[in-house]
């Protein structure tokens, strides 16, 4: 249960129960640890706090994060666990189905950057790299200044 009338602050008590789970083996090497989205979702903290969740845990030296994977257990260049599919890949395969399904129809927008980091509680970079993979593929496009839109069904992927 976390003091949030306490001294301590709220982001520090977090990362103290994950030390925590990590020393008593709960966590061992190389798994993750709770990604920004559950530590908001299971807390009911901010995003910034979530943040720091992790930065504590780094300056402790028990964990070390890798862009667009995540926070694992143990320290840099240790050999990680990777969560099942990175999330970007998630939100990527979830909209291009959205798209397949004719629910964002061709030359109509897709959920902006800010709509997918809403929707699903991610970062701008990892809402950056969904949007980047949907392009990549073939479902997107992106006009400067405009917004990204789902392609034609001739130029999905096969």
């Amino acid at each position: 249960m976390l003091d949030r009338e306490g001294p301590n602050p709220v982001y520090k008590q977090i990362a103290d129960a994950i030390a925590v789970r990590i020393r008593s083996g709960d966590l061992p090497e190389g798994s993750p640890i709770p990604s920004e989205a559950d530590l908001v979702e299971e807390y009911r903290i901010a995003r910034t706090t979530a943040r720091r969740v992790a930065r504590e845990l780094r300056d402790q030296g028990l964990a070390f994060t890798v862009q667009g994977e995540g926070t694992f257990v143990g320290q840099p260049g240790s050999p990680r666990g990777q969560r099942k599919i990175p999330r970007y890949q998630e939100i990527a395969t979830e909209v291009a189905e959205r798209i397949r399904s004719g629910e964002l129809p061709p030359n109509r927008p897709i959920p902006s950057e800010q709509g997918l980091i809403d929707q699903y509680g991610v970062s701008k970079v990892t809402a950056r790299q969904a949007v980047q993979r949907l392009r990549e593929e073939g479902w997107v496009f992106t006009v400067p200044h405009r917004g990204t839109y789902a392609n034609e069904k001739e130029k999905w992927p096969k």
